[in-house]
């Protein structure tokens, strides 16, 4: 038996097709089902050439950011907390008082994301695979994107 042939293939940066997709927030609009779908994306879990220690994964523009929602009381419960490092510089804010913020709704989806992708090297690398644009219109038309729907993935 020729046991190289049993041999398990790792796709290399190089193998990877990288694609461009759009996701529309409005389609799905649960805060936490839309980054777990998202981060797979951005993972490239999706993909049968997907490898653990590898970017195989798409890049991904959220359009429509600013239509999210939170299950539940979470709009005035869930708080982001930021620590500058020196005495008293801990922050919270609410997730309603982040919404109101410039690029706020970027923030609440980029830290929903960032949170389900790996820690450490590879982590800081895919989630600047992620695009977050309030309004339906992005600039990354020079890509062409292609539109996929986010229900009808698991």
């Amino acid at each position: 038996m020729n046991t190289l042939s049993f041999r398990t293939h790792f796709a290399t940066r190089e193998e990877a097709n990288k694609e461009w997709v759009v996701v529309d927030a409005a389609a799905e609009p649960i805060v936490g089902r839309l980054a777990s779908k998202v981060a797979k994306i951005i993972r490239g879990k999706y993909k049968p050439c997907f490898t653990p220690n590898q970017d195989c994964g798409d890049n991904v523009i959220i359009i429509n950011a600013s239509q999210i929602q939170f299950s539940g009381t979470k709009w005035a419960d869930k708080e982001y907390i930021t620590f500058s490092g020196y005495p008293s510089g801990q922050h919270r804010i609410t997730a309603a008082n982040q919404a109101k913020k410039p690029h706020g709704y970027e923030r609440i989806l980029r830290h929903a994301v960032k949170g389900m992708l790996p820690k450490g090297r590879l982590g800081y690398k895919l989630i600047k695979n992620l695009y977050v644009f309030d309004g339906p219109e992005h600039d990354k038309q020079a890509q062409s994107p292609k539109t996929i729907d986010i229900n009808a993935l698991k």
